[in-house]
């Protein structure tokens, strides 16, 4: 197999069509074709599965995924290792938590674009577990997490800075007038949280269950901006970063509670996996990243 097969197997089951991805490559649609029929010869299966006009992965198919995601990185890594200056170039991948990328990442990728141009950055979203999932199989380069601390010997925590968490109710709620808001305050008000697998969502939980308090979760999604939204409107009540939710404290849209139950401690987190190559790319985010972060920690 080559990397033109592979590159053409990637840009397929992206696109779920062959002749988009001949588009795409810049190759005639027979071209593509027999890259894929000679990767399929090769490894003695079939790959994609063609009904009328549907183009999905097999079953093998789906297991080649993540290897081939991997081979093609490699390849990249081993050109800008060899022909490479110390000029940040190439693509970086960043695993990034929602939450940051409101206030605290756009201003170091902006800086970084400013002074590194030729490098592609690429961002994936994800929580605390899959960034170790990102990372063990070289998916992502760097991750950028918010919640509890990811603390394994297989990874190097660059940058750590603790992020304080609020409970935030609509203007008119009755527990904003409360001096001390605890656990079993609010046994009974609707929650409005992050899916499951969240970190910051499992402490609450977390706390909740100690105190035996059963959490009365009224609606869960994946948007922090949606999460906002509906407890602004009056929904319920919710637990989100401060760095998330500053303008919307500063305009009063929303109300810190007077929380005074278990710290939930949770952090920023900037790692990447021990074994990582560290390129120039690399290199100058960790920099910035650490220079901006440091900021915000004092």
């Amino acid at each position: 197999m080559d990397f033109k097969q592979l590159n053409a197997f990637l840009t397929i089951s992206k696109l779920q069509s062959f002749t988009k991805a001949a588009e795409v490559l810049g190759y005639a649609q027979s071209s593509v074709t027999t890259q894929i029929k000679l990767l399929e010869s090769e490894l003695g299966v079939r790959l994609f599965e063609r009904i009328g006009k549907n183009v999905t992965l097999t079953h093998d198919g789906k297991k080649l995924l993540p290897y081939a995601k991997q081979m093609l990185k490699l390849s990249n890594d081993i050109k800008n290792t060899v022909f490479n200056t110390e000029t940040p170039s190439g693509t970086l991948t960043i695993g990034a938590a929602e939450s940051l990328c409101v206030l605290r990442l756009p201003e170091i990728l902006k800086e970084y674009k400013k002074l590194y141009p030729n490098v592609e950055i690429s961002l994936k979203f994800g929580s605390c577990s899959e960034f170790r999932h990102f990372l063990n199989d070289n998916i992502i380069d760097v991750a950028f997490s918010l919640g509890i601390k990811i603390d394994s010997e297989e990874f190097i925590s660059e940058i750590e800075v603790p992020e304080p968490m609020l409970l935030l109710a609509y203007p008119g709620h009755p527990l904003i007038n409360k001096k001390e808001v605890l656990p079993r305050d609010i046994e009974t008000e609707p929650l409005i949280l992050t899916e499951m697998g969240c970190s910051y969502r499992a402490a609450l939980e977390n706390i909740l269950n100690t105190c035996n308090v059963k959490p009365n979760i009224t609606l869960e999604t994946g948007s922090v901006q949606a999460i906002k939204q509906f407890t602004m409107s009056g929904l319920g009540i919710t637990l989100l970063p401060k760095v998330a939710v500053e303008d919307e404290i500063t305009t009063k849209k929303l109300i810190p509670l007077n929380w005074v139950g278990p710290n939930f401690e949770i952090i920023s987190q900037v790692l990447y996996h021990k074994n990582k190559w560290i390129s120039p790319a690399l290199k100058e985010f960790l920099k910035l990243s650490r220079a901006f972060m440091d900021t915000y920690s004092r």
